[in-house]
């Protein structure tokens, strides 16, 4: 394995962490920017007024999008696994 494939490998992973985070993230810095205008419009300075919002919300995304962010890691780990494989012939 020479380091071409080394980095080949190092940028797919970051990539899938990429991929697969970012709904989860984008959601939650939605939610709380919305919150947060909420609460410049009415004074509301409750720090826990944020916490519950963006929970329900990460939580809806994960039960929405998971079975997709499962296969895609799924099918990354089994291309992982081949490319594990293929080193040693």
């Amino acid at each position: 394995m020479d380091i071409g494939q080394v980095v080949q490998l190092m940028r797919n992973g970051i990539m899938q962490v990429l991929i697969l985070t970012a709904p989860v993230l984008g959601a939650a810095l939605i939610i709380g920017l919305i919150v947060a205008i909420f609460q410049a419009t009415t004074s509301i300075q409750e720090q826990t007024l944020t916490f519950l919002p963006k929970l329900i919300v990460i939580l809806a995304v994960i039960f929405l999008l998971g079975g997709w962010m499962f296969s895609t890691l799924s099918d990354y780990t089994r291309t992982l696994f081949d490319a594990i494989s293929n080193i040693g012939s």
